[in-house]
Formats: structure tokens, C-alpha cells, sequence
């Protein structure tokens, strides 16, 4: 095949279709190289793109402005692409099923505008079989093409790690595979224009859709023995972050901590596994129970609030509550999936009044029904409880004085602060009478 050849010398044009967190960074990267379409369904989202406005801040406005990348949520524009990339997310419904609707609908838009001797690669995280068993008849259906002789298909599982400037696109190895090998040349040609870490090529997609699945999965669980631990020393009255920072000077720890599990990776892609093993006849254990532990996490960190709260002599209904932090994870403004949100909701339902400060989040995303408001972090004062649920770099910085401003003015002991992340010095509250407890 030439297709690479062609792209590489300018001659031929790729196009990303999903332009969130995964597909944004690799459109900017291969924009340096070669011709980018860039395509969302999002009107508002390519609006913001072509005015050099970031949402996601994964790469910054700079980076957009700067960039070659002809956006657009024409679909007729991809008849210009030779090569296509296919980065939709891939959510869960009510019930924890896989919600196929984004990659379904992605390759029916693919395939009605499919050239012919075309590659379609997906990155969309999901069981092994979708992308045969699914996309392929889509793309063949919409396209009246065969896939193998007319049309060509890869899967290429999406590595990001939103937020993480160490381990960015082009630093993390990139699994490639292919129906058949005719293609798979191409696709090794073309991610390594943008992969400095190299490609590795496995022998078929299912087991490359596998390989997604499973390194999230396994991340899933260690976070939940950690949870586990975590609740179990609690009732021991030892500090678990002590314990785990004292572990982790053996050379063999992995280095895992308690936490929260949202996003759009780790607390969704193990249900993937569940969903198919459950197909095939094999209830999950293992993964199945780390996913109650974490998705169970919320309502143990609540009930832990309610329980401080109470002892520290504060009447629950209209008690002011502040939190810090609303994203699923540090400096990034994605919420999908985040738990800290399932607090919210959860603590409202005690009459409570919350104010949230984040001084990273994309208000544009927040869901209408939040009821809390969201808050320049000066305006916070006269709290009874502080929740520090998300470790940004502004909010490690925060000092004694600082967080002794925000609450109303009473006896320490009757001072809460939740700290999720452990980014506060337990010490100098605990010292100073505090009602402080860390996850």
C-alpha cells in the first residue's frame, strides 16, 4: 500500500474523528507532519477550536492557534482523508453496560464517506470483538465496501493520560494492529511520526482491544485494595498515608494510594471486561469486586463526613460546606465520571450548603442539575467543614492561615477538614485542635 507514502509527502490527508482529550493531542501532534482534518459533531467545540480556544487544556491555545488543522463538523469533508483515526469516548450506561452508541455512530459517519483503499483505525476503548464484530459491518454496510479488499481497518488503543505532562503522547509506546498485515505497515509509518516511544505490533485487534482493557483494569484494582485497606485501618485508627509512604521504600511497592476513581478510563473500562467475560458465561471476581470498592467510595467518604461533622458538634441541616476541587482528577478541568460530584449529590440530601472552588474546571461542562455553586476560592468563608477532594497544584500550596480564614469563627475542635488527597500537613491541624481526617 502507499497510503503512508502519500500522507508523509503531504499528498494525502488524515482525519481525526472525536476531538476531546485523546483525539486533540494527536491531531495538534500530527498537524507538525502532515495534513489534519479535524472533526467533532460538536459545532460549538470546532467554534471554540478555530478561535484558538482549548477547553480541554491539554494543549493549550498557543498549540491550536499555531496549528494547520483544518477543523470542521462537515462530514463530508473526510471523503478527503486517506487515513482515519477514530477517537469517540466509550461511556457506560445506567446499568454499567458498554454504551456503543459514540463509536456505532462514529463509524456510520466514517463509512458513508469512505474512500476507497482507505485505513480506519480505531482508539475508542472497548471489549475485544467490538471492532470486528460491531464497526467493521457498520463501515461495510454504510460504505457498500469490503473490508481487506477495498477498505482496510486497525486498532490502535488510546495511551493518554489526561493532565500528565511526563507521560504525554509521543513518550508512551503505541500498540498497533490490523485486520490482516497488508495495512499494518502503513499504520507503523504513520504513528511513528508522532511516537518518539516507537510502536509495538500485536497479532490481531482483539488483542489489542484486550490489552487496553486490562492495564486499566489492573489499575482499577490496586486502587481498590488500597481503598480497602484504607477503610479497614481507619476503624484501627492508623493514618494509612503514613503506612503506604512507609511501604513504598521497598523497591517492589507499586507505589498506589486510596483515592477516588472517575474519569473516563479506569472507574468505566473495567465494566468492558465485566460486560463480555459475563457474555461468555465467567462472572467476574476479581475485577467485578474492585469496582463495588471503588464505585462504594463515595458513600463511605460521606458517611465519614456526616460522622465528623456530628462530632464536632455541628447541626448538619444549613451547616456551609466547602469543597476544593470538582474535576476526576488533578489540573485537568475534565468531570466525567467524577466522584466528587456523587458527594455533592449525596450531601445535599442532607440540606447542606456547598460552595465549590476549582480553579482549573470547564464551567461550559457542568451538568445543570448541580445544585452547589461554584466560587472564586476567595470568596469562601464562614465554613464548618472543609473537603479538599482534589490535589491541584494551587491547592497544595495552601497554608495554616489560609484555610484558618475560611471557616467561621468558633473553637478549633469544631473545625472539619476532610483531606481526600492527603495534600494537607496533618500535623500542624491535628497540633492545633482541628477535627482533621485524611483518606
Amino acid at each position: 500500500m502507499e497510503i503512508a507514502n502519500k500522507i508523509v509527502k503531504k499528498k494525502g490527508k488524515i482525519a481525526i474523528i472525536g476531538l476531546g482529550y485523546v483525539g486533540m493531542p494527536l491531531a495538534i501532534a500530527f498537524a507538525k507532519k502532515i495534513n489534519v482534518i479535524g472533526f467533532d459533531l460538536n459545532k460549538k467545540k470546532i467554534a471554540q477550536y478555530q478561535h484558538g480556544i482549548d477547553p480541554t487544556n491539554e494543549v493549550g491555545d498557543d498549540a491550536i492557534k499555531k496549528s494547520t488543522i483544518e477543523f470542521t463538523s462537515d462530514e463530508k469533508k473526510l471523503r478527503e482523508a486517506s487515513f482515519i483515526i477514530v477517537a469517540v469516548p466509550t461511556p457506560i450506561n445506567l446499568d454499567k453496560t458498554p454504551d456503543l452508541f459514540p463509536v456505532e455512530s462514529a463509524s456510520r459517519i466514517v463509512g458513508r464517506n469512505l474512500r476507497k483503499d482507505s485505513i480506519v483505525v480505531y482508539e475508542s476503548t472497548v471489549y475485544p470483538g467490538v471492532t470486528e464484530d460491531i464497526c467493521i459491518p457498520i463501515l461495510e454496510k454504510e460504505s457498500d465496501m469490503k473490508c481487506g479488499k477495498e477498505f482496510h481497518v486497525g486498532y490502535s488503543p488510546e495511551r493518554i493520560n489526561p493532565g500528565d505532562e511526563v507521560h504525554t503522547l509521543k513518550n508512551i509506546v503505541k500498540i498497533i494492529s490490523s485486520v490482516g498485515t497488508e495495512s499494518l505497515n502503513d499504520i507503523e509509518k504513520i504513528y511513528k511520526l508522532v511516537i518518539e516511544a516507537g510502536v509495538h505490533k500485536v497479532s490481531c485487534i482483539k488483542v489489542a482491544e484486550a490489552a487496553k482493557v486490562v492495564e486499566n483494569s489492573q489499575r482499577d484494582i490496586n486502587i481498590a485494595f488500597m481503598n480497602e485497606i484504607a477503610i479497614v485501618f481507619d476503624k484501627m485508627q492508623i493514618d494509612t498515608h503514613e503506612v503506604l509512604t512507609a511501604m513504598n521504600t521497598k523497591w517492589n511497592s507499586l507505589g498506589f494510594f486510596p483515592g477516588l476513581v472517575g474519569g473516563h478510563c479506569i472507574g468505566v473500562d473495567p465494566y468492558y471486561f465485566i460486560y463480555q467475560a459475563e457474555r461468555l458465561g465467567y462472572h467476574s471476581q476479581i475485577v467485578l469486586s474492585g469496582r463495588k470498592i471503588n464505585d462504594g467510595m463515595s458513600d463511605y467518604i460521606v458517611n465519614k463526613i456526616i460522622k465528623m461533622m456530628i462530632l464536632a458538634n455541628k447541626k448538619i441541616k444549613e451547616s456551609k460546606i466547602a469543597i476544593l476541587g470538582l474535576t476526576f482528577k488533578e489540573d485537568t478541568p475534565d468531570i466525567r465520571n467524577s466522584k466528587i460530584i456523587e458527594i455533592i449529590e449525596k450531601l445535599e440530601v442532607y440540606g447542606v450548603r456547598i460552595q465549590i472552588a476549582d480553579p482549573v474546571i470547564n464551567i461550559n461542562e457542568l451538568n445543570e442539575s448541580l445544585k452547589s455553586k461554584i466560587v472564586d476560592f476567595s470568596a469562601i468563608n464562614n465554613i464548618d467543614c472543609l473537603i479538599v477532594a482534589v490535589s491541584h497544584k494551587d491547592f497544595k500550596t495552601l497554608n495554616f492561615d489560609k484555610i484558618e480564614s475560611m471557616f467561621l469563627k468558633c473553637d478549633n475542635k469544631e473545625k472539619v477538614i476532610i483531606d481526600i488527597r492527603s495534600i494537607l500537613d496533618k500535623t500542624v491541624f491535628r497540633n492545633k485542635g482541628y477535627s482533621y481526617w485524611n483518606l
